[in-house]
């Protein structure tokens, strides 16, 4: 405390006081009497300087104490201060020495009745976290890609209007159906409750929007509701939760699936761009084309791997002449035998028959004609029993030739898959098909062959297909 100063130094006198010692020591009394206080009242005469500094005065029925807020603390008031506002405030009282006006010196200030709701708010909330209501487990994912936007707001309020907006501009592909409910007031819990509940019921939505403009507490307390909170929690449509400023929060941003900071945000946090939506599109696009290429340069390999498999049929042809031949050598080699077996043991059967005695050799003689007429029977049969069976061999050479096959009328098909089609039965209408044309079956040895047309090619066509 500052001490008035003294007159002599030895003669007892009556104390002096400066204006300004005693202005000083009557601030620091009052400082160390009350410190920083709570006052409730009434904004009076409010001004705001061109420095920022605001100027007021706080009054009830029966008195009234001039205030000052600095800038910088006036700076941090999230509603406007004007004349008529019930405020609750915290500031030190002092002494304002120029004029000797007492004054209080505003640290912060809230709308009145403010701290209550705030207990109630904050009552509710551990309430239902200790419920698990805001747990991240129990919240739904946005789903990838949005077509239908649902807004639960008020359809007067500007954030419907910032909405509509931004999701225009960046995502016009975007359908939007508005649930009209009120946002402020007794009856907007209800209504806001109300709104949700058809949402879900028309299920017409990918995702869901909540959202209203900045306001203070008692504006935003609609979205403090435990009614609504539990709604939110029990729709199966994602919600987000775009309610006041950045600084503003309510049950609903707990409740709700994600929260945006602003309306606007929401409509950015809702749906992707469509610019960015159409990038995808094109990258998929040039993936699926290189797919494509490389699918079919691993297909075009493999065929030409199998096409090495397969032997051409001119060779086949050739091979089984070969085969034919050799038969028809054999065969003729077997007759020789046969034949020179048989001439052997005639003479072996003459011999014999000229060392018996007559009436034996005569019996022996009729034997022995007998057995020549059945051996030159037999003979006369060998040739023509082969001939039969050659012609028989060559009759089943010329029909597993598949040239005759095809000059008969008849053309080779390939699935698209690369397989041999051999049941018409398996085609689908519309279904792609491969025919060998006549330069595909001369590639292959098979002769020149003119393509037909088949009514259950490509859906029922009556002209040839384009097989090149």
């Amino acid at each position: 405390m500052v001490m008035p100063p003294r007159e002599g130094r030895g003669e007892a006198r009556a104390e002096a006081w400066s204006v300004a010692a005693l202005a000083r020591a009557l601030a620091d009394a009052l400082w160390a009497r009350f410190g920083v206080v709570s006052v409730q009242g009434e904004i009076s005469g409010f001004t705001r300087a061109s420095s920022g500094h605001c100027y007021f005065a706080l009054r009830d029925e029966s008195a009234q104490l001039r205030c000052v807020m600095f800038r910088q603390r006036a700076a941090l008031v999230d509603f406007d201060l004007r004349d008529g506002v019930q405020v609750e405030l915290r500031a030190q009282i002092g002494l304002y020495e120029p004029r000797g006006d007492l004054q209080l010196q505003v640290e912060s200030v809230r709308r009145f009745g403010q701290g209550a709701l705030m207990e109630q708010f904050l009552r509710l909330k551990a309430r239902l976290r200790a419920e698990g209501l805001f747990e991240a487990q129990r919240k739904r994912e946005l789903p990838e890609v949005v077509r239908t936007v649902g807004i639960v707001t008020s359809p007067q309020a500007a954030a419907l209007h910032d909405v509509l907006v931004t999701l225009r501009r960046r995502s016009p592909q975007v359908r939007v159906i508005v649930y009209p409910a009120s946002v402020q007031g007794a009856a907007a819990p209800t209504e806001l409750v109300r709104a949700l509940r058809a949402a879900q019921q028309r299920a017409e939505a990918d995702v869901l929007l909540l959202v209203r403009g900045g306001g203070s507490l008692e504006d935003l307390w609609a979205f403090n509701d435990e009614t609504l909170a539990r709604a939110l929690a029990q729709t199966s449509i994602p919600v987000i939760s775009g309610v006041g400023h950045e600084t503003d929060f309510t049950i609903a941003d707990f409740a709700a699936d994600m929260r945006a900071p602003t309306p606007t945000a929401a409509a950015e946090m809702c749906a992707a761009p469509r610019e960015e939506l159409l990038q995808g599109l094109r990258r998929a696009a040039r993936a699926l084309a290189h797919a494509m290429q490389v699918r079919l340069g691993r297909e075009q390999q493999r065929m030409d791997r199998l096409q090495l498999r397969l032997p051409p049929p001119a060779r086949v042809l050739r091979d089984a002449g070969l085969q034919l031949r050799d038969l028809q050598a054999r065969r003729r080699q077997a007759l020789a035998a046969t034949l020179q077996r048989g001439a052997q043991r005639l003479q072996l059967g003459q011999a014999r028959l000229r060392a018996l005695p007559r009436q034996d050799l005569q019996r022996r003689a009729a034997v022995l004609d007998g057995l020549e007429r059945r051996l030159r029977l037999g003979l006369a049969r060998v040739p023509a029993s082969q001939q039969q069976r050659l012609q028989g061999l060559q009759a089943r050479l010329r029909a597993l030739d598949p040239s005759a096959t095809l000059r008969r009328g008849y053309c080779l098909a390939w699935r698209d898959d690369g397989s041999l089609l051999q049941d018409a039965s398996t085609l689908r209408a519309g279904q792609s098909i491969v025919l060998a044309t006549a330069a595909h079956a001369a590639s292959l040895g098979l002769g020149e062959v003119r393509p037909v047309a088949h009514p259950l090619l490509a859906g029922g066509a009556t002209e040839p297909p384009d097989c090149s």
